[in-house]
């Protein structure tokens, strides 16, 4: 993936481990259905992969 990508947050971090919310928070997301967009570098798609089953991604 290069260029930008699109994160939505799907799914609660409720019950999570405590690690989950904070890779969440430090992209940025806030609540259910908050969507950011950021550049697809190796930093951000390595937190993305942490959280995959949060989170929505696609591809601007």
């Amino acid at each position: 993936m290069t260029g930008r990508i699109r994160i939505t947050q799907i799914k609660s971090t409720i019950g999570r481990p405590a690690k989950h919310g904070r890779i969440i928070r430090s992209l940025g997301l806030r609540k259910m259905n908050h969507m950011v967009e950021h550049n697809a570098d190796p930093v951000i798609l390595g937190q993305v992969k942490k959280v995959s089953h949060l989170v929505k991604v696609e591809e601007v």
